[in-house]
């Protein structure tokens, strides 16, 4: 049996739309339903906004496409805009790569089509080609310190991989409009939990998060909502970079 918490979630999230899932697996319908939409979104809650942009991004990261698809019309419905939820997806190419990214475009399309949205989507670029190296590493001072300055132009045999991180990564996507900095940082964060092995990068931008206003509870509320579509061993990992990240 649902709980009511999870019944009046789900009418906000589906629209009174059945699933399936209901009919042929009863029992774990109720225990997934139960669990993430009543007892997750209880414990350490966000905004409806983050937390949808927060699940949309672990969902790209753990290449979860049937509840991504379900996840971006919940999203739509909690008010998140379709410019917002194409951000993420964008964004994800500089993490995953164009090869696991493209099919969640073309999803979010599919969904955007259901929902009566016109494509293409507004414009949000806000560099010139010549110009994105230098507003990306303006970029990553802003977010990760005056010790990026000079970052493109360092790393002698790799030093291609600096520019294209400051002129690709920061200049082609996070100098977009859409998202916020803060916003931008926590997507990361969830694409890099998700996919796991990246530990290192991991602790980099938790570190980054808390440095720019997403706090140490912050990052913990994002793992927790996260959890019941990326499972615990990937939720665990980021908790520990989470603290380390906070302790230096």
């Amino acid at each position: 049996m649902l709980t009511e918490n999870a019944q009046q979630y789900l009418g906000k999230i589906a629209g009174g739309e059945g699933c399936p899932l209901a009919q042929t697996d009863p029992e774990f319908y109720q225990i997934i339903c139960n669990f993430a939409f009543d007892e997750v979104i209880n414990e350490h809650p966000l905004p409806d906004r983050t937390r949808h942009l927060a699940i949309l991004a672990a969902l790209i990261g753990c290449q979860g496409g049937e509840a991504f698809a379900f996840e971006v019309s919940a999203a739509l419905r909690c008010g998140v805009t379709a410019v917002e939820i194409r951000e993420v997806v964008y964004q994800s190419v500089a993490y995953l790569g164009v090869g696991r990214a493209l099919p969640f475009i073309n999803i979010a399309n599919k969904q955007f089509a259901a929902a009566g949205i016109s494509l293409p989507l507004q414009e949000c670029g806000t560099v010139e080609y010549n110009n994105r190296v230098s507003d990306g590493e303006n970029t990553q001072v802003r977010i990760f310190g005056d010790g990026m300055r000079g970052f493109s132009q360092r790393g002698g045999q790799t030093q291609h991989i600096n520019r294209w991180l400051s002129g690709n990564c920061f200049g082609d996507y996070y100098t977009r409009k859409g998202l916020s900095d803060g916003d931008r940082e926590m997507i990361t964060f969830c694409f890099l939990a998700a996919q796991g092995g990246c530990e290192p990068h991991l602790t980099s931008h938790a570190a980054a998060n808390m440095r720019i206003g997403n706090d140490k509870r912050f990052l913990i509320s994002v793992v927790s909502q996260c959890l019941p579509y990326i499972g615990y061993p990937r939720s665990l990992n980021a908790l520990a970079c989470v603290e380390k990240a906070a302790n230096g």
